[in-house]
């Protein structure tokens, strides 16, 4: 192979990891389906060589597998057209050890590409790209922090096969009340965040607050902002990976769906986003609390885009079981100053940060397709220089928009009968989507449950 000058640099990172870590044996070549799955092919560490020249061969169609690893074959994608391959190729600086290994192991971020050697608008994080991409005209540079909620669960299940919360190190207790922000809360659990902190700074996930929810056994993860919008998603759908395997190791497992538990509080993903000129300034920032016309602008779009992207901020049947009134959930088309009650919050704080925080989709939702989500609806807002409704600082989520879609099949004819979604995503890219998450569906409901069996037998 002759080695171009991003080869070199490929090959120069990778001679210099192996330098650094003689003892790794393997490497996996990671990539991130629809549903957030990281799925790939380990390599013998002699092969590291061949992965980064070569590229790894995978099928587009890994991309398009349900929750359950399953593919329907959407829009002809799989068994009716012969399953073809594409080629991954490694993300510069993805290369990392993975310490939670009963051997030694690196895992590199893979993106695909496409016969042509372009990228293939069959993987999310491609999406996330192109949509991302329309803010070069804008001469503006996302400033992105993911956030992400989960539950930490006993690994046995109680009698009925269902799952339960974690028992603290410290009271050796489940929790049971919501001691939202409690300290001790966090104590009981002191070793498991330790290791996730430290596992995230080998794999280069810039882990940051941690803090006890709203509901017993649901803590939060912040990441730090980076100005890689897209690097910004990549630490988001490494960390939910890398606090599992922790658990695991703590003997105990984590879940990040929407709502594990009816009664309790739902996981949600919030992304965190301004925008920064050629300069490095935060357009956002006019000095106000409220944010500059540009903020509101991008709000706006939000605003008109809320709907049409609900399947994407809602991956799945569970996921709407997070909107009800009050639970700190969005669940109308709102904005505000300080108010978590409402769908796109403006955090209080220095000038230079101000931001929205985007709070709708669930913790499980694909990372890289809400970004290119969030950000479409930014450019749209911007470009179009829409008005969103007044922000309010009064409760926002007593009563359920009537104008979103508040079920899965709603959500997905929404999404893909959208003109607007379609041209930041492409009509195949939504039509996949949707397509393979209608076969998810359809998967879900071809089984009697339990309840069935109670009422009507």
């Amino acid at each position: 192979m002759t080695f171009g000058p991003a080869e070199l640099d490929s090959r120069k990172e990778f001679e210099q990891f192996l330098a650094e870590n003689p003892d790794i044996r393997f490497v996996d070549g990671i990539t991130i389906d629809i549903c957030g799955t990281l799925r790939g092919k380990r390599y013998p560490c002699c092969d590291l060589p061949k992965l980064y020249e070569q590229g790894l061969a995978l099928p587009y169609t890994v991309y398009l597998m349900n929750v359950t690893g399953d593919s329907c074959d959407p829009c002809g994608r799989g068994f009716t057209d012969g399953d073809p391959d594409g080629t991954c190729i490694p993300i510069p600086g993805t290369l990392v050890r993975v310490p939670w290994a009963d051997q030694p192991r690196a895992q590199v971020l893979m993106s695909m590409t496409d016969s042509h050697g372009m990228p293939s608008m069959i993987d999310p994080r491609n999406i996330a790209a192109h949509v991302l991409k329309r803010f070069d005209s804008l001469g503006l540079r996302p400033m992105v922090a993911f956030e992400l909620e989960f539950y930490l669960l006993d690994k046995e299940r109680d009698l009925d096969g269902r799952p339960q919360l974690a028992i603290s190190s410290l009271t050796g207790k489940r929790e049971t009340s919501t001691q939202v922000y409690g300290i001790t809360e966090l104590d009981g659990y002191s070793a498991f965040f330790a290791d996730v902190e430290a596992a995230g700074k080998v794999q280069k996930v810039p882990t940051s607050v941690v803090t006890s929810e709203f509901s017993p056994g649901q803590y939060e993860i912040n990441l730090r902002h980076v100005n890689d919008a897209l690097m910004a998603a990549d630490h988001c759908a490494l960390l939910r990976n890398l606090v599992q395997r922790v658990a695991m190791c703590h003997g105990m497992e984590v879940t990040f769906m929407a709502k594990p538990f009816l009664d309790l509080s739902g996981n949600g993903m919030h992304v965190h986003m301004s925008l920064l000129d050629e300069h490095g300034h935060n357009v956002f920032d006019d000095g106000s609390e409220i944010g500059s016309e540009l903020l509101s602008h991008a709000v706006g779009g939000m605003m008109d885009t809320m709907s049409q992207a609900m399947a994407i901020f809602s991956p799945h049947a569970n996921a709407f079981r997070r909107f009800a009134p009050n639970l700190y959930v969005p669940v109308t088309r709102s904005w505000g100053v300080n108010n978590r009650s409402v769908a796109f919050r403006i955090p209080t704080g220095e000038g230079n940060s101000r931001r929205f925080e985007h709070r709708m989709a669930s913790a499980d939702a694909n990372p890289y397709l809400v970004l290119a989500s969030v950000l479409a609806g930014v450019h749209h807002g911007i470009t179009n220089k829409i008005q969103p409704n007044e922000p309010t600082n009064e409760n926002a989520s007593d009563n359920v928009d009537p104008m979103l879609p508040m079920s899965w099949e709603s959500a997905l004819e929404c999404t893909q009968s959208s003109e607007l979604v379609i041209d930041y995503f492409t009509k195949e890219c939504v039509d996949l989507y949707c397509e393979t998450k209608r076969g998810e569906m359809k998967a879900l409901m071809d089984y009697v449950s339990p309840r069935e069996y109670e009422w009507y037998l």
